[in-house]
């Protein structure tokens, strides 16, 4: 389009021309070029809408909406960039997040999800303030360290049910704990990650992931074994054995996991999360054939 390209042309000439009076960039010039870039477009606009411009008014009409849309400043910009639309002013913002309500939802899906939660929201609405109304928000410290407390007796009936599961269908704790306990503690990171990978921010959502597992390993596991040796005055056993194979796994899966993001050049996509599903599934039956002795660790 020749109108489209002309505005493209002059909307390249004003930048420059204004990097070029104001190298600092203080944001004055752009204020007045706005100005006056505006009063030369509505007299064009007049000019275009007399009667005896005839066919020439839409013409004249749609190249004035195309340069303002594509000349306008953004003067809140501290770069001083060009904006791209006459309405960026006006971008949707988060919705500040709703109190919880308890109250019975109307529709058939909400009412089935309802009942499924009812046993884990009912103790933590009955217990702990909620930080998302005015009321809430001073009895933070309570909230937070209540979360902790929750999250801590959540855990632990967690893992007497998995055990009482895994000796009712004759499954091995160690199986119990690489697939169900792992699928479940690694829940909330997942949602975490997918928030913030949702806003945006994918370097979170990938650091978030890893970091969870170090903080796990340095300060999930000694704790508990901290506080046991101090209680009972002895150390924790733990069976050792193919403990090289599984380290080795562990550091095989690191290498792929890294060999596999460079491949899709570090971003994160369809075919990269379909590669990650299949490298867990590998791990788990590398991992469920040493546990059953289908393979065998030479060390």
């Amino acid at each position: 389009n020749p109108t489209a390209t002309g505005a493209k042309f002059r909307h390249g000439l004003l930048q420059l021309m204004i990097h070029t009076i104001d190298p600092l960039h203080d944001g004055k010039v752009d204020e007045k070029a706005t100005q006056l870039h505006a009063i030369a477009s509505l007299k064009v606009l007049l000019d275009a809408t007399k009667p005896q411009r005839g066919a020439a008014t839409s013409s004249a009409a749609n190249h004035v909406k195309i340069n303002l849309r594509e000349t306008t400043l953004a003067s809140d910009r501290p770069n001083g960039n060009i904006d791209t639309t006459i309405d960026s002013g006006n971008e949707l913002e988060d919705e500040p997040p709703e109190a919880l309500s308890m109250s019975w939802p109307k529709t058939f899906r909400k009412r089935i999800t309802y009942l499924l939660v009812a046993p884990i929201i009912f103790p933590l609405y009955l217990t702990l303030p909620d930080t998302r109304t005015p009321r809430g928000k001073k009895f933070f410290p309570i909230t937070f360290m209540g979360s902790i407390l929750w999250i801590a007796a959540y855990s632990y009936l967690m893992v007497w049910w998995a055990n009482v599961a895994g000796d009712t269908a004759k499954i091995p704790p160690e199986v119990m704990g690489l697939t169900f306990l792992a699928a479940g503690t690694s829940i909330p990171d997942l949602i975490t990650s997918v928030i913030v990978a949702r806003k945006g921010f994918g370097d979170m959502a990938v650091s978030s992931s890893v970091g969870s597992n170090i903080f796990d390993v340095t300060v999930g596991l000694p704790i508990p074994w901290l506080l046991y040796g101090i209680i009972y005055g002895q150390p924790v056993e733990v069976n050792s054995v193919g403990m090289v194979c599984s380290i080795t796994i562990l550091f095989l899966m690191l290498l792929f996991v890294i060999m596999s993001i460079a491949c899709f050049r570090w971003r994160m996509n369809k075919g990269l999360g379909l590669t990650m599903f299949l490298l867990y599934f590998v791990f788990v039956a590398v991992s469920l054939m040493f546990e059953y002795d289908v393979l065998v660790c030479p060390f």
